[in-house]
């Protein structure tokens, strides 16, 4: 199959099963997505289980291979997708919420991936599989970051409270980033990766964190202003468009390039230009145009991303090997991202007030998807990889279609609006702030 073929199967496969979940199933978008992909990819394989001879299961498996998943998410729809959702971000209520978010993002990850690490270790060893400790780090740095793509399609339906919502979007763009950072050292290490093949030291792992994460934030922060003076120059809708669009591309490949963070580069760009370019580089009239278009940006590849993640069945596999650990992961995930959340808070609630339910509704809406299944699905062959694979879909799975299609109800149970959270209310201790708008003043 050419490119040209794979990306017509899956727009169309999105456009009918997308028909199909508007119709019938009535199902938020992506969810449904999921849930079709699944009971088709099911299908398929109780059809080979009845029919063996026909071995369709076979013939879309080897179709499914060729579309390099990993490739698709981390060095294709990523950038267009975390560019699509930083725009969209109020930098002023990031700012009010900035400690919560960079502590849930960084420490938050990293407590969370040595919790899950550590307890899948012996849970793997209780049920009889082998999995060495540094692999099931890796594991924990592969599902401790939230996925921003199934955490901001979740936000889009449900209502929470202003700054409640800026911590949730914020974390998991921002988590999402470090995440991968995490997971290229703990790869590293596990693979023995370190400077000239080496085993990497503690100033290497050091060394890459600051070097991967703080240029990604610094490379962001130059193209996105570089971007920002040339929108500014003109006023015209259509080259405006192209230049966000060169200013996510160019700036992936060259984070890629450069081996810096990718997805922080992208997210630092898309904020800036969403709210510091939105007032001050565009007309009405191009600022509507910009926003609509990665909007729609942002659902189409939605649409295929949440569809291939319904379909990876078929080329992950079924195995029931490994069932009683995939089982076990789901409550450990939670946990971990229970405390994850928990610490930070609670440092911070000694001097900041947070709406009453947060740690809840922050633990619940965590949601993994596609980023954590491209992980996985790039580790080395070998041993580990199949049961780390197969525990990752299964988290996945269980996160995008229970935590995604409970949320609404959790968020009506627990949810207390406090003052902080009611737009124009200051936080205590704290000056008023006043917010950037996407549609600010208009451009001479």
């Amino acid at each position: 199959m050419t490119l040209l073929d794979i990306l017509a199967v899956l727009l169309s496969l999105s456009a009918i099963f997308g028909l199909i979940n508007h119709h019938f199933l009535k199902l938020p978008q992506s969810i449904g997505l999921v849930v079709i992909a699944l009971a088709a990819s099911g299908a398929i394989v109780l059809f080979d289980l009845i029919t063996p001879s026909f071995a369709i299961g076979g013939l879309v498996r080897e179709e499914l291979l060729k579309i390099d998943f990993y490739q698709v998410v981390m060095e294709g729809f990523l950038s267009a997708l975390l560019f699509a959702g930083a725009v969209h971000i109020d930098i002023s209520e990031i700012a009010r919420r900035r400690s919560a978010i960079l502590l849930m993002a960084s420490v938050g990850v990293l407590l969370s991936t040595f919790i899950v690490g550590g307890l899948i270790y012996y849970l793997a060893e209780f049920v009889g599989i082998k999995l060495p400790f540094i692999w099931a780090l890796v594991f924990g740095s592969l599902i401790s970051p939230t996925d921003p793509v199934a955490v901001l399609g979740i936000l889009k339906r449900v209502t929470v409270p202003p700054l409640l919502k800026a911590k949730i979007a914020g974390e998991s763009l921002f988590n999402d980033g470090v995440g991968v950072v995490v997971f290229t050292i703990m790869l590293a290490i596990a693979t023995g990766g370190g400077a000239h093949g080496g085993e990497m030291g503690v100033s290497d792992i050091a060394t890459l964190f600051v070097v991967e994460a703080f240029g990604g934030a610094l490379l962001g922060l130059v193209f996105g202003y570089a971007a920002f003076l040339m929108m500014q120059s003109l006023d015209e809708y259509i080259l405006e468009i192209m230049i966000t669009l060169a200013l996510v591309l160019g700036t992936y490949a060259i984070a890629l390039k450069l081996h810096i963070s990718g997805p922080i580069a992208v997210v630092v760009a898309g904020i800036l230009i969403g709210n510091h370019g939105s007032q001050f580089a565009m007309s009405e009239r191009t600022r509507k145009h910009v926003f609509d278009f990665w909007e729609l940006v942002d659902e189409i590849l939605n649409a295929i991303l949440f569809l291939l993640i319904g379909l990876e069945i078929l080329v992950i596999g079924v195995n029931f090997n490994y069932f009683w650990l995939s089982l076990l992961a789901i409550p450990v995930v939670l946990l971990a991202r229970l405390i994850a959340v928990s610490v930070p808070i609670g440092l911070l609630g000694i001097r900041e007030k947070f709406t009453e339910g947060a740690i809840w509704v922050l633990t619940w809406g965590g949601l993994r998807g596609g980023i954590s299944v491209a992980l996985a699905l790039s580790l080395p062959d070998g041993p580990y990889k199949a049961p780390i694979l197969t525990i990752t879909y299964a988290v996945v799975v269980f996160s995008i279609i229970v935590q995604g299609l409970s949320m609404e109800k959790l968020v009506r149970r627990v949810i207390k609006s406090p003052p902080d959270d009611i737009p124009g209310m200051p936080e205590p201790d704290q000056e008023i702030d006043v917010a950037v708008s996407p549609s600010g003043p208009e451009k001479d």
